[in-house]
């Protein structure tokens, strides 16, 4: 099983923040996953981030149930997820997480194997598996990379000659896809957290929408658009408004507990850094100078005409190290 690393790059960022619009201020959009992207009037704006993220055009055909929306206080850093059905059977897990979670990585393969395993029935053949997107949008810093998307599947390659392996002409007529990694779920990562830079990228664009927030008006990137319409805040009322607010109070402490414990941690590690680099130069240098005075030793011996063997014994210096010591 081989994950491929597939980088975006952002040549085409637009430094010049005095770009922006200044347009109405928008909902979250983990909040808008809670309460309104699973209205079907407002399932353009996931099918816009879907099909930029996946370079094809994606139409929700209806929204299925997810683990995890959690509104009490126990998960109000939790995550929250949606699971869309697109019109060919294929299954999307939209999942925003913002609490640091060092187990992602398999809770990520836990939600596609438990998505295999649920949609298919009982008594069907393997070839109704259905093709599982693992959407995964992150506001901690998971695994060490420094990209802001990240893209795996799985494929199969011989271990003499690196050969791709494939699928027969008949495999691919019957489950009408092209390569063997089409049949096995696919994992993206979007770290946003850190990405605050207007883009000409369409995926760029979506990125720094989910860590800033805002919209502006050049947008070009699907769903964007029609995001900036139906997310706005004054369209909340009074009772969701309160409730939104106490999520981004909520989301404010989590980031502030993560930007300290992530400084503490830097601040912890360059201590133990300093502690060891002093204990390992103190142990380096009562070892050279050891070293030196046996050294020394070694040469005053040797001017008075001891032999070799009598000199190893006295400083514990091999033979070798004593035919090299000169006499000046």
């Amino acid at each position: 099983m081989i994950y491929e690393e597939k980088t975006y790059l952002c040549n085409s960022i637009n430094t010049d923040m005095d770009m922006k619009g200044n347009g109405p201020e928008l909902i979250r959009f983990d909040w808008a996953m809670k309460r309104l992207l699973r209205d079907k009037v407002n399932h353009g704006i996931l099918e816009g981030l879907i099909t930029t993220l996946l370079n094809k055009k994606i139409h929700i055909q209806k929204l299925l149930e997810s683990e995890s929306n959690q509104d009490d206080a126990d998960g109000k850093y939790n995550r929250v997820d949606i699971l869309a059905e697109d019109e060919h059977g294929g299954l999307y897990l939209i999942e925003v997480q913002n609490e640091t979670e060092f187990a992602y990585f398999q809770r990520m393969l836990f939600g596609t194997s438990k998505l295999v395993t649920e949609y298919i029935n009982r008594g069907q053949g393997y070839e109704n598996i259905r093709k599982v997107y693992s959407i995964n949008i992150v506001y901690f810093n998971i695994g060490c990379g420094k990209d802001i998307v990240y893209h795996g599947k799985t494929e199969f390659r011989g271990i003499h000659n690196n050969e791709l392996l494939s699928l027969s002409t008949f495999q691919k007529q019957k489950f009408d896809v092209s390569e063997v990694s089409d049949l096995y779920p696919e994992y993206y990562i979007l770290k946003v957290n850190d990405f605050n830079r207007w883009s000409k990228v369409p995926l760029e664009q979506w990125i720094y929408f989910l860590n800033t927030g805002e919209i502006p008006d050049d947008a070009t990137a699907p769903g964007l658009n029609e995001a900036r319409e139906k997310l706005q805040l004054d369209r909340m009322t009074k009772a969701e408004l309160n409730a939104y607010y106490h999520h981004l109070d909520n989301v404010v402490v989590l980031r502030d507990n993560i930007y300290t414990a992530r400084n503490e941690g830097r601040i912890d590690g360059l201590a133990e850094g300093l502690a060891e680099g002093l204990e390992k130069g103190l142990e380096k240098g009562l070892a050279e100078g050891e070293k030196k005075a046996k050294t020394d030793v070694a040469r005053q011996l040797k001017a008075m005409g001891l032999t070799a063997d009598k000199i190893a014994v006295a400083t514990g210096l091999t033979m070798e190290e004593i035919e090299d010591i000169r006499i000046d």
